[in-house]
């Protein structure tokens, strides 16, 4: 891991490869790991830079006042410490979101977008009822007894078809949350309303979604769909909310087809 300081806060990340920049947005209770086999597999083909969002992984805490502005400004800022000009940008989850707000707040950076597992925020995805229960509910077990939860949270993540090492392995990424780091991104996410940039959006933009997804709901996916002009739908079969683990191979070749499509 390497590491720079970035509006105040020690960001970590890794960096690999040669080609047009690459930059992966991993999910809220988790960090840059969760992206290993993509790393990996693209890295031999462009220049991948995968972040520890600030509160996640080794990076600092950010206050617990930030929202999904803040962090929008923090990667922007990353992303030009670095020299990455016009990168992809590949979002799961939280990552898609901050996907989504950083191209509100500056359409012209990104040369794609590629969104797995994504929602337009919980405030623009889900119901209001579903959006507090969930806030609540994480707020509350960032406090329990690691065994309390996480495992729970992470099988919530897979299929029942998902290897046990694959969930245990998503487990102990997660066991290392930071609770400040996790109260500020839930909070971030849940007032997150990002419908109305959906419609503006410009570049290519992939979406990703596993058929089997716990988290989300199959009516997400088709309003993501509908509503960005520039967007191709992928289903992967057999594969829950942490789709590019469960199904990586298949997840890394559509990535790989996409950002290879829109190459000049």
């Amino acid at each position: 891991m390497e590491q720079m300081v970035v509006a105040g806060l020690r960001i970590a990340y890794q960096r690999a490869g040669e080609g047009p920049p690459l930059v992966l947005l991993h999910g809220g209770l988790s960090d840059c790991r969760e992206w290993r086999r993509q790393f990996d597999a693209l890295a031999n083909e462009f220049t991948v830079v995968a972040w520890d969002a600030p509160g996640c992984g080794q990076s600092a805490d950010p206050p617990e006042t930030f929202r999904l502005p803040a962090y929008a400004d923090c990667l922007a800022a990353f992303i030009d410490a670095l020299g990455l000009e016009h990168p992809h940008m590949l979002g799961l989850s939280f990552g898609g979101g901050l996907a989504l707000e950083f191209y509100r707040r500056y359409p012209t950076v990104p040369r794609t977008l590629a969104l797995a597992s994504a929602y337009a925020g919980w405030a623009g995805s889900l119901p209001a009822e579903e959006v507090e229960d969930r806030l609540t509910q994480i707020v509350r077990e960032v406090d329990l007894p690691l065994e309390q939860w996480i495992p729970a949270w992470s099988a919530s993540l897979f299929t029942e078809a998902a290897p046990q090492e694959m969930i245990e392995e998503m487990a102990a990424i997660m066991s290392a949350f930071h609770p400040a780091g996790v109260r500020a991104i839930v909070h971030a996410f849940a007032e997150a309303d990002l419908r109305d940039i959906l419609p503006l959006i410009q570049v290519p933009t992939l979406l990703l979604y596993g058929d089997a997804d716990q988290r989300i709901p199959a009516q997400v996916a088709e309003d993501l769909h509908a509503r960005i002009p520039t967007a191709r739908l992928v289903i992967l079969r057999g594969a829950g909310h942490q789709c590019n683990v469960e199904a990586a191979e298949r997840f890394t070749t559509e990535v790989r087809s996409f950002l290879r499509s829109v190459q000049p």
